[in-house]
């Protein structure tokens, strides 16, 4: 089956997030001084071959904990659907 995946991997909280902060502060010089706390991740989307919903959950999981996100400082989140 094709299932459709997409994750989102964040800085993990408490962590240093420059992206972030350099977004903060260009909010705040634009006039948007509401803005704070502003973290920077990324989003991958894309297809998968698979058996079923359970094993692409587990075949993604692997993916993100050997490439596409720094188990040290990211957090990540899947959503895997057909």
């Amino acid at each position: 089956m094709t299932v459709h995946v997409h994750v989102r991997v964040m800085p993990r909280p408490g962590l240093l997030d420059p992206q972030g902060q350099a977004v903060e502060h260009a909010l705040t010089s634009l006039g948007f001084a509401g803005a704070a706390a502003v973290r920077v991740g990324k989003a991958i989307d894309f297809t998968l071959e698979a058996e079923s919903l359970v094993a692409a959950e587990a075949m993604v999981r692997e993916m993100c904990e050997r490439l596409l996100a720094n188990p040290v400082t990211e957090d990540f989140v899947i959503e895997v659907s057909s």
